[in-house]
Order: C-alpha cells, then structure tokens, then sequence
C-alpha cells in the first residue's frame, strides 16, 4: 500500500510518498525559516500562505519523484493538529479534495504522533512498548507507547516547552531565529565551568517539565554583565543548554525507573541537538535503555513521518469522512 503524506502544522510544508514494500519513495520539505527569521518567529498568516503556494506543485513533484500516478496512491495522510489552524486548514484542504477526487481515504494524523512514529522507519527500529520523549515546538512530552494509538503521557512542559525556551533565550543573546541550533553552534565555545544554572523541577517527584524559570534565570545573568562579550554570551549559552539536556537526562532516568521499560525514543527538533544525544547515551550506559532517534533529516517536521504514520494507520483500518476538521489543540492522550 502506497500513501501521499502532507505536512503544513507549522512553518515547513512537508510532502512524501511511503509504501510499505518499498519504504519511503520521495521526500520533499520546504522551509519557511528564513521568511519567519526576519520576524523573529513564525507569523502564521504568512506560513498558510506559503503552504498555499508550496502544496501542490511538491504533491506533483513527489509523484513524479516516486514514479506513482494517482491510482497508486491508496490513501491520503495529512496533519491535522496540534499546529498553526490556518496551516492546518491548507493541508487538510488540499487532502480531503484530493481524497474525493481520487476516491480514496484520508486520514488526519496527529503531528506528534508522527515525530513519535518517525524512528520506527529506521532499519534499526524499536519494537513495542517503548518510552517516547518528544520535544518540538510547543511540546515536551514523556510517553508510555504500548502499541499504535496506546499512549500515556506521564509528563509534559507545565509552560514553555524546550523549544520555546531556546527560541527565546536565543533572542536575548541576539542570536536568530530558530534558536536551537543557534544556541547549539554558540555553545561550542562556552566555558562549561564558569556558570551553573538550575535543573527545574528534579528537585521533587514527578516527570513534568518547566522551563520558564531557566528562562528568567539566563535573562538575570545576562543582565547582570554590564557589556556581554561573545565569550560571555558563549558561556551562557553553553550553561542553558546543559541545564536544559541534564533537566531531560534527569526525567528519562525518572521515567525508565517508574515503568521499567528498556526502550525509548527520541523525536522532535531537539533531537538532533548532539549535546542531547550524548546525554542521553551516557542514561544508556548507565540504566540499560536503549535510545532511538530518527535519521537526522526527519528530525524536524516533514511530510514522510506523516506519511508513515498514515499507512499505520490505514493498515489498521482506519479512516475518516470528507468532513474538513482540525485541531489546534489535540492532546495525544486522545488518540486510540
């Protein structure tokens, strides 16, 4: 079976063909970053018109990519929340049209679920149960995954999530837009002894995350240096990110103990964060539980995530009417 996916939650237009005897067939992603960069974040006004624009001839391109016509496409999965509701609107537009036009299924796919999913296309995959961390936009999450649309969530960001808090502290040491891999290339020639900030909230029981309190804290020592030097604004950038992977390291031993599951995965922007990586490798060390992560190009939102997580979905028999719906805000725990 051979599925169309479209990615449009946010500020990239993602656009694959997956089958499930010849894996992914085409792969397709156009960012915006450099448009939102300008602004300092995503405008989504701007984002669904560039989803509007972008959409379709990459639906023609991916076709013609994995030498598929319309008949071998057996269905349609689309994003159809959490995200940007004008972005979510286009994609879910364009592959509901596409789906009465075709006469065949589409399915909305729930963007998490597709970073969650996304290592599962790897060679080297995990089987059922595994722990899940996600960490993208306006998400940090801890997942217990038993099965396909069996998920627990056993922690998340209380306010802003990871990605949130690079992007801003990025902003406060004049850094552009998206501010992980700003902070990341910044904080390779930080001083790792000169500053140690906070791990919020493993200072009592639980897997919630905060890191709003980290923000405020890098903004205070920031402002407490009279004229901030590269070096300087360096070292802070190098403190936060530590904070921030320690914080991670310190919920995923946490929640490895709690379930005694020996897999997990990591998907999501930060995923690709190799300060991340290596702290989470040195948690495999020591606990016994093994990570896995997506290739480093589905890392961040696309369209062949969306793509697999359909024919998942459509192997199991699911589908939905041509009635256009999304949700901007879908918790997972509401999936199954």
């Amino acid at each position: 079976m051979r599925v169309l996916g479209i990615e449009t939650s946010c500020d990239e237009t993602g656009v694959a063909v997956y089958d499930d005897n010849q894996g992914l067939m085409a792969d397709l992603l156009y960012s915006q970053v450099a448009l939102h960069a300008e602004y300092g974040g995503v405008v989504p006004e701007l984002a669904s018109r560039y989803h509007i624009r972008k959409t379709l001839p990459m639906i023609h391109e991916a076709l013609a990519l994995s030498h598929s016509t319309q008949a071998d496409i057996d269905a349609i999965a689309y994003t159809a929340g959490p995200g940007l509701v004008g972005a979510l609107l286009v994609g879910a537009s364009i592959a509901k049209s596409l789906a009465f036009a075709w006469e065949i299924p589409a399915i909305g796919i729930h963007h998490m679920e597709g970073h969650l999913l996304a290592p599962l296309m790897s060679a080297d995959k995990p089987d059922y149960p595994f722990l899940a961390l996600l960490v993208s936009g306006g998400h940090t999450q801890l997942m217990s995954c038993q099965g396909l649309g069996q998920y627990e969530l056993l922690g998340e960001s209380l306010d802003d999530a990871a990605v949130e808090a690079f992007d801003k502290v990025a902003k406060m040491l004049g850094l552009p837009y998206p501010g992980g891999p700003a902070i990341e290339a910044m904080a390779r020639t930080g001083n790792p002894s000169r500053f140690r900030f906070p791990r919020p909230m493993t200072d009592r029981p639980g897997l919630d995350f905060s890191f709003s309190g980290l923000k405020t804290f890098t903004m205070n020592t920031l402002r407490k240096l009279d004229a901030p030097t590269d070096q300087d604004r360096a070292d802070i950038a190098l403190a936060f990110q530590t904070a921030v992977t320690a914080t991670v390291k310190i919920k995923c031993r946490r929640a490895v103990e709690q379930t005694g599951l020996t897999r997990m995965v990591i998907a999501g922007g930060v995923s690709a964060n190799q300060a991340l990586r290596q702290s989470l490798e040195v948690l495999t060390r020591e606990t016994g539980c093994r990570v896995y992560y997506p290739e480093m190009k589905l890392c961040t939102d696309n369209g062949a995530m969306i793509a697999y997580a359909g024919l998942q979905h459509l192997l199991q028999g699911h589908s939905e009417d041509l009635a256009i719906q999304v949700r901007p805000r879908w918790p997972m725990t509401d999936l199954g």
